[in-house]
């Protein structure tokens, strides 16, 4: 996949004075130059003092979790707005996720919450799920989400018209599974993963515009797996296997953020960022200029589609 209008945002943590601050730079020069220099973006919020998670990135623009609202935010033409509020007093609030309905040309952004009630002096927890559809005034509730337990990572990864968890099977298993939820129908459907041997440490995201599982096999590597065509469980591919360049006891996660045409793979292993060529097996430290260690990284593509409906 070309890089061409890719771009990588991270937020960093400045020490002078203390606030987090949004930088982006172009994805080529992460695979060919020797020093990369970010450039701030004019970030839309004035509160600089607290770190706003990215809940996700889509034709690009970006779904960013306030402290107490969602927004949605082109870095590209300057460009954001903030969703309508939603609140529950008898839930809470659990995660976002973010996707494109094909169908219907609109962009949804996905709520969960927990709700807990007691039935027959059994405490019952069930997992509801709002659909926010860009250009309308409300949030709908749709089918509860059929597992009770997200993983770590509880964030939904959007691709093929549908946005994918990891999940437990249940609330004390620790087998896991995938569940996606498609788009346009609003339903629900498992995918099967690939026979990998880390299930124990393993994520899921996008890499080549496929659904990919992060699996970490043992102390010395983890394996990318990647589904070549979405919802058939005949085409996972073993895509790379990367080796740890460190002693990854206490942070057992090496996340992949892109895969380059020539098969370098951009890597976050805890707030540092590395290029691993797996033709010849070597790492590269990205010497990114102006920035500290990484709070979060999402891939966009530039676009001039306004997030203002």
């Amino acid at each position: 996949m070309t890089t061409k209008h890719h771009h990588l945002i991270s937020a960093f943590a400045s020490s002078v004075p203390y606030e987090f601050i949004h930088m982006s730079y172009p994805l080529s020069s992460v695979f060919t130059e020797v020093t990369t220099t970010a450039m701030q973006l004019e970030y839309p919020l004035m509160n600089r003092y607290r770190f706003d998670p990215i809940v996700g990135s889509c034709r690009g623009i970006l779904c960013i979790l306030d402290y107490s609202f969602v927004f949605l935010w082109n870095p590209s033409i300057r460009k954001f707005t903030k969703l309508p509020s939603f609140e529950d007093s008898s839930s809470h609030m659990l995660d976002f996720s973010f996707g494109y309905d094909h169908s219907s040309d609109s962009y949804k952004v996905v709520a969960f919450y927990i709700h807990e009630f007691v039935i027959n002096g059994n405490r019952v927890m069930k997992i509801i799920v709002k659909v926010h559809t860009l250009g309308t005034n409300s949030w709908r509730r749709i089918q509860d989400f059929p597992s009770r337990s997200f993983c770590e990572d509880s964030s939904g990864k959007f691709v093929c018209g549908t946005i994918n968890w990891l999940t437990y099977r249940d609330r004390t298993s620790s087998l896991k599974t995938i569940i996606s939820l498609d788009l346009e129908t609003e339903s629900y459907l498992e995918i099967v993963q690939p026979n990998s041997e880390g299930n124990n440490y393993s994520r899921i995201g996008v890499l080549r515009d496929c659904l990919c599982l992060f699996s970490r096999s043992s102390d010395t590597f983890t394996d990318i797996w990647l589904m070549k065509e979405y919802g058939n469980k005949e085409s996972w591919i073993k895509l790379f296997r990367v080796p740890d360049i460190r002693d990854l006891d206490s942070f057992p996660y090496v996340y992949p953020l892109y895969v380059s045409e020539d098969d370098q793979v951009l890597l976050q292993i805890e707030s540092e960022l590395f290029v691993y060529n797996s033709r010849d097996g070597t790492f590269k430290d990205l010497n990114i200029r102006n920035t500290n260690g990484v709070t979060g990284t999402t891939v966009y593509h530039e676009s001039l589609i306004s997030p203002c409906f």
